[in-house]
């Protein structure tokens, strides 16, 4: 048996080590930086192209701005032969088409997103979103064509021309006549651009608002049914109160996708004024103009000067149309989310 002496020292503790870590090369010093500043970059020229555009639709359009002023989006006339420019009814005519478009395509889009993402058999889901989402591939001019050859000759037949000769003896009827159904339903009108638009934004509606039903977390619907739900009961209580921004988005989108259409709109809405003394009808039966429409019919034909520069303002008021339209889509989605973040 071995002792220690008493009066020996005490083992010293083992020292540390010192960590050496290797020398940073250039790529780790330097490739975070560069690969920041080309996405800040890229981010960048979205807002430089913007601001371009604008710029030289402004510059384009000076002359126009400078001599009518607010008068130019206020009043109806346009006229070239005495260089008197108003585009109130393009306006009009942007807005109601898509707002018909809109008003057709959106319950269907929805419907649709419903059924592919909650109801439909495996079997049947894929080949039907394909279908769908091939709709948004096909060219406006081919929709054009089939709404000319196709479209135009049924509506005539089975909607226009049943309407029109209807005689409705209630004054309320009578009175919803005249707004919306007056005019010779001879084809070419405000109802075929709408219906045309409407066909164009359902693939976009429906794509956007059926990935965000996809992305809604199953946990939501499984604790749903634990406490007893129906299937209808949960998808109208908590797939959709979840997925309410996300949809407000997709019908924006849809909008944009509308209010910018030019060749099909053109092909169909008949481009010519509905004769009324404002240039402006609610009927779905009267011909009418788009901002865009009316660029694709006046400015192969434009003269140089002053109607050139009234045509370039045309743009540029579209441009600030979009621009309007989805800062309001930024702020309703905005909202909308807040209110399902906040448990509402």
């Amino acid at each position: 048996m071995t002792t220690t002496p008493i009066n020996a020292p005490a083992a010293s503790p083992a020292s540390p080590k010192k960590l050496v870590f290797p020398k940073a090369s250039f790529s780790i010093l330097y490739g975070d930086r560069i690969y920041a500043a080309i996405t800040f970059l890229a981010s960048l020229s979205i807002f430089g192209i913007i601001v371009w555009l604008a710029v030289q639709l402004s510059q384009a359009s000076g002359a126009s701005i400078h001599k009518f002023g607010w008068s130019y989006i206020t009043q109806s006339n346009w006229d070239e032969t005495k260089d008197i420019y108003g585009i109130l009814p393009y306006i009009f005519g942007t807005l109601y088409s898509s707002f018909l478009a809109l008003l057709i395509a959106v319950p269907i889009s929805i419907g649709s997103a419903v059924f592919l993402s909650e109801l439909a058999p495996k079997w049947l889901r894929t080949p039907m979103t394909f279908l769908i989402e091939l709709l948004a591939a096909i060219p406006s001019v081919v929709y054009g064509l089939w709404g000319i050859f196709v479209m135009l000759p049924w509506l005539k037949t089975h909607v226009m021309n049943p309407i029109s000769h209807a005689h409705p003896h209630n004054k309320f009827a009578l009175w919803i006549f005249d707004v919306f159904f007056s005019g010779n339903p001879y084809g070419p009108s405000m109802l075929a651009a709408g219906l045309i638009l409407s066909i164009m934004v359902i693939p976009f509606i429906t794509a956007v608002t059926r990935d965000i039903l996809k992305a809604i977390p199953r946990s939501q619907r499984e604790g749903s049914y634990a406490l007893g739900a129906t299937q209808w009961e949960t998808i109208s209580q908590v797939v959709f109160p979840y997925a309410k921004s996300g949809i407000v988005g997709a019908v924006m989108l849809g909008l944009g996708r509308a209010l910018g259409e030019t060749m099909a709109v053109t092909m169909l809405i008949g481009n010519q004024s509905p004769g009324t003394p404002t240039g402006i009808s609610f009927s779905l039966f009267q011909p009418g103009y788009t901002m865009a429409s009316a660029l694709a019919n006046k400015f192969t034909e434009a003269a140089q000067g002053i109607n050139t520069s009234a045509l370039a303002e045309i743009g540029l008021v579209l441009f600030f149309v979009t621009i309007v339209v989805n800062m309001a889509a930024r702020l309703l989605v905005f909202y909308t989310a807040k209110d399902v973040a906040g448990g509402k």
